[in-house]
């Protein structure tokens, strides 16, 4: 999944010669913690509300607001802003961008293009939205995990029981994290499923394989087995 499908191409951009208040009701305008700062069209810095609170917060506490008001109006974005930008491009997947903003502890970065343009902004907000949308959790439905051996079939054979019973796969996922060796932890959403038939589906399911939990968000039910 690349970033470019995930990323926020109405980008609102602020200029470094713009005033630092100009960038405060910006922010509070369209609902936004950054904004990439273009000159000439070229990206030259980015602004974030931590930038705005570094650069006001030795004065908050000495200046009336009045005061305060007319300090941000005349300090310029290019005086607050940062000048390191921290980008990706558009062919990155989400994996990779998550990755980025994680190791450098940011909550959100412009999208660039081969050429250096700027074409969009990512932030948590839409990772949060693909893991929605990969994991299949807007379906609801039952969840259920399992640590199975690392082989080939392994996943199947649960997968092919859930089918026997009716159940519609949303999302299968598998991790070797905390998995012991010679083993990974497969996740299944699926639905679908009669809830009558629930209870013989989860025999069988345990007769088969190591399941570790069973969340049913139809009933808000959750049975833990590990």
């Amino acid at each position: 999944m690349l970033v470019r499908n995930w990323m926020s191409r109405d980008v609102i951009t602020i200029g470094p010669e713009d005033s630092m208040l100009h960038a405060v009701n910006l922010m509070k305008e369209k609902e936004i913690r950054m904004l990439p700062v273009l000159e000439d069209g070229n990206l030259v810095g980015v602004v974030t509300d931590r930038d705005i609170k570094r650069a006001s917060a030795s004065d908050a506490s000495t200046l009336e607001i009045h005061e305060l008001m007319y300090l941000i109006s005349k300090v310029k974005v290019r005086d607050i802003m940062s000048r390191k930008v921290v980008t990706v491009p558009d062919d990155f997947t989400v994996e990779e961008t998550a990755e980025v903003m994680l190791k450098n502890r940011i909550s959100g970065v412009p999208v660039v293009s081969r050429d250096g343009k700027v074409v969009g902004v990512i932030t948590q907000t839409d990772l949060f939205k693909v893991l929605i949308t990969i994991t299949g959790v807007e379906k609801q439905g039952i969840q259920f995990a399992f640590l199975l051996k690392d082989e080939s079939g392994s996943i199947k054979e649960v997968a092919d029981i859930m089918r026997k019973y009716g159940g519609r796969l949303a999302s299968i996922r598998t991790s070797y994290e905390d998995a012991p060796e010679g083993f990974r932890k497969g996740y299944i959403r699926m639905y679908g499923v009669d809830r009558f038939k629930l209870e013989e589906l989860k025999k069988e399911l345990r007769d088969t394989a190591h399941v570790l939990y069973m969340v049913d968000h139809r009933e808000g039910k959750r049975e833990i087995y590990e």
